[in-house]
């Protein structure tokens, strides 16, 4: 809802929601409003209209725009008819967009999102992303599966979907400010019950950080879970991916190398991503188990990541791995999200 009587404010406020994808009420007046103060989600107040609405009832959502950066006054008006937010154009104008899309899109809990990380080569890390994804999605929960690593083959080929009908990354590549949490779950593969953005067979091997911060954005606001596979290189991409994880899992073989890989990998990615925690797969080397394993590598255990043919040499035409809910990593993944979904307090 807007009101205000500026015709060129109203101008601007009619664009910002054009590009945000909402249509608005105008009201010039509250005795015009017929209800709407109440009931809009969000409720734009002109500057020149705060007199105007200083008897409204108080509620939250109500922002009051101006022009006037030099206006002191503005934050006094904006006490009176008790708005959360006092917004100046043109600097706000792009928060303003993400505020309006997020109130078109009913916008709820943001998606608990994972990272899985590679200790060292052949770790499984893949692997676990897509059970975790497929886990997720059984569980009756809205799942995004993302692949973040342009050199690991593709996660839609793991999952059998490589022909599947869909946008890929190369699509989102140059993707900036905002993208619809909507419109990007409707242009992606769905395979097992999931969306999966993966790699074309194409050129493109990085997504700028401008694209990755835009993609996860609208996975994050569309709610349930998001897992994302990352590579073990940090590069713009990655670290805007680490920087929206809300938890990390870094896979590492029990074998003394591994460790010492995985250590330089926790290095990198620690210093963006603050709760990164290690799941161990055997088999174990002489003197290893998974405590000695975080132990040396200084990060809380989650467990031991169960040995399946499947988790280390997928074979093509089996299911997908996780797919059958009844195996060893398949209850490994419902433990897993069972837990972290109470800490998030999503459950």
């Amino acid at each position: 809802m807007i009101v205000t009587e500026d015709v060129d404010l109203l101008d601007d406020l009619l664009r910002l929601c054009a590009a945000a994808g909402a249509t608005p009420e105008v009201h010039h007046s509250l005795s015009e409003r017929a209800g709407g103060w109440e009931a809009a989600p969000l409720v734009l107040v002109g500057d020149d209209a705060a007199r105007r609405v200083r008897g409204a009832a108080r509620r939250r959502g109500v922002v009051l725009v101006g022009r006037d950066q030099d206006d002191s006054g503005v934050w006094r008006r904006a006490v009176e008819i008790g708005a959360d937010h006092v917004l100046m154009l043109p600097d706000g104008e792009q928060w303003l967009v993400d505020r309006i899309a997020d109130v078109a899109e009913g916008v709820g809990r943001p998606a608990l999102t994972v990272g899985v990380i590679g200790g060292r080569g052949g770790a499984g890390a893949s692997t676990l992303a897509c059970a975790l994804a497929v886990t997720s999605a059984r569980e009756g929960l809205r799942t995004l599966l993302v692949d973040a690593d342009p050199l690991g083959g593709g996660l839609d080929v793991l999952l059998g979907g490589e022909t599947a009908e869909g946008l890929r990354w190369p699509a989102f590549a140059a993707s900036r400010g905002r993208v619809g949490g909507g419109a990007l779950e409707e242009s992606l593969p769905q395979l097992h019950s999931l969306r999966v953005l993966s790699w074309d067979r194409g050129d493109c091997v990085a997504i700028p950080a401008q694209a990755m911060r835009a993609v996860l954005a609208a996975a994050r606001r569309r709610g349930g879970t998001v897992v994302v596979d990352l590579p073990r290189r940090v590069d713009d991409g990655v670290a805007e991916a680490l920087s929206q994880l809300d938890l990390g899992l870094l896979v590492v073989p029990a074998e003394l190398r591994a460790v010492a890989a995985a250590g330089r990998v926790a290095s990198a990615a620690g210093m963006i991503l603050r709760d990164l925690r290690v799941a161990v797969r055997g088999p174990y080397a002489p003197g290893l188990d998974d405590r000695e394993v975080a132990r040396l590598l200084g990060l809380p255990l989650v467990g031991e990541v169960p040995v399946e043919a499947g988790l280390v040499r997928p074979g093509e035409g089996k299911a997908p791995p996780g797919a059958g809910g009844r195996g060893p990593l398949a209850r490994f993944c419902r433990r897993f999200w069972e837990r972290a979904l109470v800490e998030a307090g999503a459950a």
